[in-house]
């Protein structure tokens, strides 16, 4: 009687172990995402920043434009 309850307990607690860090993969993902977020918003107004820039330039660049 003693093994079963022996490996019903090492059961439980490998559960437990496997529960645990499953909780703390999941935090990390989401801690993850939002970089990702903040990073895609970082990447897309940069775009927005250069494109600009781009823009000012040509204008600059087209009464220069030799003949």
């Amino acid at each position: 009687m003693l093994w079963p309850m022996f490996a019903i307990a090492l059961g439980f607690l490998g559960l437990s172990v496997l529960a645990v860090l499953a909780v703390r993969v999941f935090l990390e993902v989401r801690r993850l995402s939002s970089q990702v977020v903040l990073a895609s918003r970082r990447i897309t107004a940069a775009s927005a920043d250069l494109e600009a820039a781009a823009v000012d330039l040509a204008r600059a660049g087209h009464g220069v434009r030799p003949q």
